[in-house]
């Protein structure tokens, strides 16, 4: 097993190393299509699954990513929608289930790195709907990046 999960990978757009042999890049879609600016996006997963009932093991990762989509308002075909996805109404328990599930896969204390942005609801309201608490992370940006350790009680 690979030490690493990006549990919803999308485009691979902040990866350095699209291909990083250490990672598995999952997520529940796969698109290949070009913007409308000429763009081309493509989405293709190494293992396509839902981050809220994933198919690993407990403790099988030492660090997860969870960059889940955090749109609410996009028009269903737009660019937007298509290269970050669109969040469900019931969002807050959509976020909570992922953060539950990446937990699970995560082994005691690995790490897990979370990816938002502010854009359309904020990291605050998020972070009022799951039970887990920060490590660090940035605070002046729309996008934003917090560490979460798993403990063991």
């Amino acid at each position: 097993m690979k030490p690493i999960l990006d549990a919803c990978c999308g485009s691979r757009m902040f990866w350095y190393d699209k291909k990083n042999p250490n990672v598995i890049f999952a997520d529940n879609r796969e698109i290949e299509t070009t913007l409308c600016d000429g763009r081309a996006l493509v989405i293709k997963p190494d293992e396509k699954i839902d981050f809220r009932n994933m198919p690993y093991d407990d403790n099988s990762f030492k660090m997860v990513i969870y960059d889940p989509p955090h749109l609410i308002h996009a028009g269903k075909n737009s660019w937007l929608a298509l290269k970050y996805g669109i969040l469900p109404e019931n969002w807050p328990t959509y976020i909570s289930q992922g953060f539950d599930e990446c937990m699970r896969v995560l082994e005691p204390y690995g790490v897990l790195i979370f990816k938002w942005s502010d854009q359309q609801i904020n990291v605050s309201e998020v972070l009022k709907h799951i039970k887990y608490k920060p490590l660090f992370g940035d605070k002046r940006s729309k996008t934003r990046w917090i560490v979460f350790m798993k403990n063991v009680s």
